[in-house]
């Protein structure tokens, strides 16, 4: 048995003093608030908040290569998505797999616990199938292992290259499996760990025609499924030019949402759409470092969030990875668009970082600092720059994931005093992986 004594931590309940928390087998197996320090000897000390394990429910690995290398000029999504197609058609497995071993550090390192990545970079060059065609997959799942947090692999079809069914070209051949039948195929040969889920993915209606999303939506029944919705105006467009109605209505008519089901971006939705996810349970992930760094626009969460729509946060193409920054933006973003203050409290927005992330990629026991559940522990500094004097109940609203000094996923330590266990230098092991 592992025993820590949080000096604060967040409970289901909110926050609670002095509290001792006992891990046997990776689980909580007891959470004691009120317990002096003198009570709780032999327990590491954990000074600050300890927050539970925080989800990014939406990620490309790959993406991170163009942090700081996109900001020449003008631009919209569609520029911008060539330069991503660059750095998709450098990499192979092995490679691959050291560029997310240093993503996922990094992402430890800012308290994050469990990913989902939503994964396209299937195969080589011009589409050819390497002898294991599922090696860019098996090298994410084990990069995830290799720094010690879990992964939701979020296997994605890729068909057409718009919404009028055009052939995928280039680098996009990569992506493709051909059919829906030979990515299940493919999918179904998929192996994962005890520190890994497979889910699955449609890319989004751009990419996967009509008449298959209904097809998919039945072969996927009980995983958690994802899908990119209405990030730009231009995909409404031309879902209306060819079908007659919004992305969400369409994916309502194939029978593709629902509680297991979760609309990445959600930005450019009607009254109607929000009503639609909303009615069906169909969770929401926000990421707003990227949709504001992409140009994307502004979505309306908390409209989502009161129609029905569990809330989750990515950090999708790694402009940023610090959670708190994503739960923060997602605020501000309604001050903004509204020209009022308070829409999300703390609580509200720590849930969307932790349970609701979990959930959404098919880790229910997990995000919660409780008995039975997965043993994860994110602690914060509160005597930072940013986090002195803050009240414990805002601290989604001050911190960043440079305060995050301690990390426990699953029982086990894999940050301590703000340096990676397994990989202690993410910035070389980026600076290599990136060139």
């Amino acid at each position: 048995m592992t025993r820590y004594h949080c000096a604060h931590a967040w409970l289901p309940t909110g926050a609670a003093d002095d509290v001792l928390v006992e891990i046997a087998g990776g689980r909580f197996t007891a959470v004691t608030p009120n317990t002096p320090v003198g009570a709780a000897e032999g327990a590491v000390r954990l000074p600050g908040l300890t927050l539970p394990g925080l989800a990014n429910a939406h990620s490309h690995a790959f993406h991170r290569a163009l942090r700081g290398r996109t900001q020449h000029g003008r631009g919209t999504f569609w520029t911008w998505r060539q330069q991503m197609y660059s750095v998709a058609s450098a990499l192979d497995p092995d490679s691959y797999y050291a560029l997310a071993r240093a993503v996922y550090a990094e992402m430890a390192l800012a308290g994050i616990t469990c990913v989902g990545e939503f994964h396209y970079l299937h195969h080589g060059p011009g589409g050819r199938p390497y002898d294991d065609p599922n090696a860019m997959g098996q090298a994410l799942l084990a990069a995830a292992a290799d720094v010690g947090i879990r992964i939701t692999l979020l296997d994605t079809l890729y068909l057409t290259a718009g919404v009028d069914g055009r052939p995928l070209e280039g680098v996009q051949l990569r992506f493709g499996d051909g059919s829906l039948d030979a990515w299940s195929d493919r999918f179904e040969r998929l192996k994962a760990g005890p520190h890994a889920r497979v889910g699955a993915a449609a890319h989004s209606v751009r990419a996967v025609p009509a008449d298959v999303l209904g097809v998919f939506a039945t072969r996927t029944e009980g995983l958690p499924t994802h899908l990119h919705l209405s990030e730009q105006r231009a995909e409404n467009e031309a879902c209306h030019a060819r079908h007659g109605c919004t992305p969400t209505e369409l994916l309502a008519d194939r029978g593709l949402l629902g509680e297991r089901v979760t609309a990445v971006h959600a930005t450019h939705l009607t009254d109607t759409d929000r009503s639609e996810l909303g009615d069906t349970g169909t969770g929401v992930c926000f990421c707003p470092t990227t949709e504001r760094d992409l140009a994307d626009g502004i979505g309306h969460a908390r409209a989502l969030v009161d129609a029905g729509s569990p809330l989750s946060l990515g950090s999708d193409s790694h402009a940023v990875v610090d959670l708190f920054e994503e739960a923060r933006g997602v605020e501000m973003h309604e001050r903004l668009h509204t020209e009022h203050r308070g829409h999300f409290t703390g609580a509200e927005l720590l849930d969307a970082a932790t349970m609701a992330g979990h959930a959404s990629l098919g880790w229910p026991d997990a995000g919660s600092i409780t008995p039975g559940a997965r043993a994860d522990l994110v602690t914060v500094a509160l005597d930072s720059r940013r986090t002195a004097g803050a009240e414990l109940d805002a601290i989604a609203f001050v911190a960043a994931a440079a305060d995050v000094r301690h990390v426990v996923a699953d029982g086990r330590a894999v940050v301590r005093d703000g340096v990676h266990t397994a990989l202690p230098d993410i910035g070389r092991a980026l600076v290599e992986a990136i060139r």
